[in-house]
């Protein structure tokens, strides 16, 4: 590898037509192409030097003797850093991504739709994982007393989310004392996360058993995260592992397989994207994906967290064929990173 090469403009220049032409295309890129694309009229003998230099310094490969050239992981590196990094969304894509998550009607409307809209403006895979269901905040708790002494837990966060959940918990419960509980909850804790909820309840109860230990214990029995979810617990909504599947790069049958049984299993695509959740960069990229299946090596990640004051960073991303379009991909995911981020802070 020689990064030298690209001092000069010619080259870099020269480097991105071929990054386009081949994500266009996916057929390696003759010299005869890449000239008809340079503003400043070139021979084809002067781009055939120019990318005869790019290879020996590790951007191209050539496939065999008589084709063009091909480009590599390190080239796909330099288009996004220096090229795709510095693009805009189009005014077209902005006001699409604005209209369909405001026309969607619920907090699950919404993360079905910026899957669905993710998948559309690549030919991957549309990921979306909300912020940890614990760190949602408290707006109401209602507890209902049903047949066989079993509770239905009904729990609103902000934003209009909502768990029900049906538990049998381990002592019985008459629905006044549900009712007694539950108001003491949505007098203390409206407005609190859920774990800093079931913090302070835990405090209560080591601090001073006889006075609080069987109120705050019971509302602890009824919140347990076995039963609400633990603070890791993450929705997880995709779409578009059909195109996955249809995508050129993927013709070996068994990693096909291994990467569609891959995607069904969400915590693999939480762990994947975890990085992402925690890191301060307000966008990620990684290419060639080994640890995703055995066909991760033909994949991209481009993702980005979106923040909300009250619930913590959830992130969105795209995973796709390295032959992606870069340029779009990067500002529609960093744009609706944005506006998810605006829009929690708003509401």
């Amino acid at each position: 590898m020689d990064p030298n090469v690209l001092q000069h403009r010619r080259h870099q220049q020269i480097l991105a037509d071929i990054v386009r032409a081949y994500i266009e295309s996916g057929e390696p890129v003759s010299s005869r192409t890449v000239a008809k694309c340079q503003v400043d009229p070139l021979s084809s003998a002067t781009v055939r030097n120019v990318m005869v230099d790019l290879e020996e310094g590790g951007y191209l490969h050539q496939p065999h003797t008589s084709a063009g050239r091909v480009p590599t992981e390190a080239a796909y590196r330099f288009f996004i850093e220096q090229i795709a990094a510095q693009a805009t969304a189009s005014p077209g894509d902005r006001e699409w991504i604005r209209r369909e998550l405001e026309s969607a009607k619920t907090p699950e409307a919404v993360m079905e739709r910026a899957s669905h809209v993710l998948s559309a403006v690549s030919r991957g895979l549309g990921i979306f994982i909300s912020p940890p269901f614990a760190r949602n905040v408290v707006e109401h708790i209602r507890f209902l007393l049903v047949p066989d002494q079993r509770v239905l837990v009904v729990l609103l966060v902000t934003g209009g989310l909502t768990r029900d959940k049906l538990i049998r918990p381990a002592r019985e419960f008459s629905q006044a004392d549900l009712d007694r509980i539950a108001a003491h909850l949505n007098q203390h804790y409206a407005g609190c996360t859920i774990e800093a909820m079931r913090a302070d309840l835990r405090a209560q109860v080591n601090l001073d058993r006889e006075r609080y230990g069987r109120m705050a214990g019971d509302a602890l029995m009824l919140c347990d995260p076995a039963i609400l979810g633990d603070g890791t617990e993450r929705k997880v909504y995709v779409e578009g592992a059909a195109q996955i599947a249809s995508a050129m790069e993927f013709t070996n049958q068994e990693q096909l397989r291994e990467l569609l049984e891959a995607i069904e299993e969400k915590d693999r695509l939480i762990m994947l994207l975890s990085g992402c959740i925690e890191a301060p960069e307000p966008l990620h990229v990684e290419l060639g994906l080994d640890q995703m299946s055995s066909a991760g090596k033909n994949l991209a990640l481009v993702s980005a967290p979106y923040s909300s004051k009250d619930q913590g960073r959830g992130t969105l991303g795209i995973l796709a064929p390295i032959r992606m379009h870069y340029e779009r991909v990067i500002t529609a995911v960093a744009f609706m990173a944005q506006l998810l981020s605006e829009n929690q802070e708003g509401s």
